[in-house]
């Protein structure tokens, strides 16, 4: 399928009241969106619908509760295709991606005996590091790591292989870095951990609003994400194969039930959240509409369906962000005594999301986010909670200052941002 690279963010952010926002005579800059995305008006009006007009916990014979569990139903079949299944009860719905990883690393340590090992990766958030560390600890496991490659801190996929063995159980990995923005070569991971008998778990929190996620074309066994980041609200999601799902058994209290998903959702759910984050997928496929120059609109020839919207929104995002990438990343290599950590060659941009880490020589990371916030330049300094990478690259204690870009940003935000960045360094 080929995808027109325009794109015009106006339509997209029209819909976002927080992009309106000034601090004095500056207008906001959200560079800030690897650590959770701005929202748009129908998610807000989703929540809000949700809590005045249907609020009700679930499986009661009364309408707000049926109306509860309609809006669950059709949440469930938004975030399948969002996902990338046929098969919405394979989807589950939990607090944030974090919990729901000590949930299922918990699980799955049940089945672990002494011998077995599991690999993680350097490049991750430590959600989807740690609790498989921890999980490991208390079930006499061992632990391997992926090491990176300094030159641009990308997956050591030759180190990766070497840790491989009969006794690996578990891979656990991440889709894209939300430290450095690389996307991870996960089908050669997948196929290679596969191969050797063991799971993959994929942490696509970063990935999610940058690009197309197809679980069952991935070939993985469990992957997560969390609505905050793709223009939804605080609410994380699960999918794994169903056998997996069926066969593994959770944590949980004895009047839930045995079913999917249900068996893997603990306690009530954050019922008016997943009525934000199906309308957080809705936002997204309706953007479809905004540039249809493939004759999609009106065209009975091509498909409308909500994923296939997906597929070509997705598309055009993916080429638009990065321009944005492009911009930003020979923006910053042209202020002095600025480090690009991770991949800086413009012409391997299908390698990563338009998240930038950078670190400057005459100032730190919190100094420069303090100065740029005055300017109305929104960006996070730290380490993002990607602890293994910012510890692996000789960052602590003051990580990094991120950038991090989406489709509602401009080339005319990036310019800016850029251009005050090099005047506070100059100064």
């Amino acid at each position: 399928m080929t995808f027109s690279p325009d794109w015009n963010p106006d339509v997209a952010r029209s819909q976002f009241p927080a992009l309106n926002r000034t601090i004095g005579q500056h207008a906001v800059v959200h560079l800030d969106g690897p650590a959770g995305s701005q929202v748009p008006s129908r998610v807000a009006d989703a929540v809000r619908r949700y809590l005045l007009e249907t609020n009700a916990n679930c499986g009661a014979p009364f309408p707000n509760s049926q109306a509860t569990d309609a809006t669950l139903t059709q949440a469930r079949e938004a975030l399948a295709d969002f996902l990338g299944t046929r098969d919405p009860e394979t989807v589950c719905f939990g607090a944030n991606m974090t919990t729901i990883t000590f949930q299922v690393s918990r699980a799955l340590a049940r089945t672990w005996k002494s011998g077995d090992e599991i690999i993680v990766s350097r490049l991750d958030h430590d959600a989807n590091f740690t609790p498989w560390v921890l999980a490991a600890r208390d079930s006499g496991v061992n632990v391997r790591e992926i090491d990176l490659r300094p030159d641009d801190w990308t997956l050591d996929l030759q180190d990766f292989r070497s840790k491989l063995s009969s006794r690996t159980r578990l891979v656990a990995v991440g889709y894209a870095s939300n430290a450095t923005g690389t996307v991870n070569p996960l089908r050669d991971i997948i196929r290679d951990a596969q191969n050797h008998g063991a799971l993959t778990y994929i942490d696509a929190v970063h990935f999610a609003p940058h690009g197309r996620i197809q679980v069952e074309a991935l070939g993985c066994d469990f992957l997560v994400c969390s609505a905050y980041k793709f223009f939804g609200p605080h609410v994380g999601v699960l999918w794994g194969r169903r056998e997996l799902l069926r066969e593994i058994q959770p944590y949980k209290l004895r009047p839930a039930p045995e079913t999917l998903p249900g068996r893997w959702m603990t306690g009530t759910q954050n019922h008016e959240g997943i009525a934000g984050a199906a309308a957080a997928v809705e936002y997204i496929a309706s953007l479809d509409h905004s540039s249809s120059d493939d004759g999609a609109i009106g065209d009975n020839s091509v498909d409308n369906s909500r994923s296939a919207k997906l597929d070509r929104v997705f598309g055009r995002i993916k080429y638009y962000e990065q321009s944005l990438s492009k911009r930003l990343i020979h923006g910053l290599q042209q202020i002095p005594g600025i480090r690009v950590h991770g991949i800086t060659d413009l012409e391997r941009l299908d390698d990563r999301v338009p998240t930038i880490s950078m670190t400057s020589a005459s100032a730190s990371p919190r100094e420069l986010a303090i100065r740029l916030a005055e300017h109305g330049i929104f960006a996070w300094p730290g380490n993002h909670y990607a602890l293994p990478f910012t510890e692996r690259a000789k960052l602590e204690p003051n990580g990094t200052l991120r950038l991090g870009a989406l489709h509602y940003n401009t080339i005319e935000e990036i310019d800016r941002a850029v251009e005050i960045l090099a005047n506070i360094i100059a100064s």
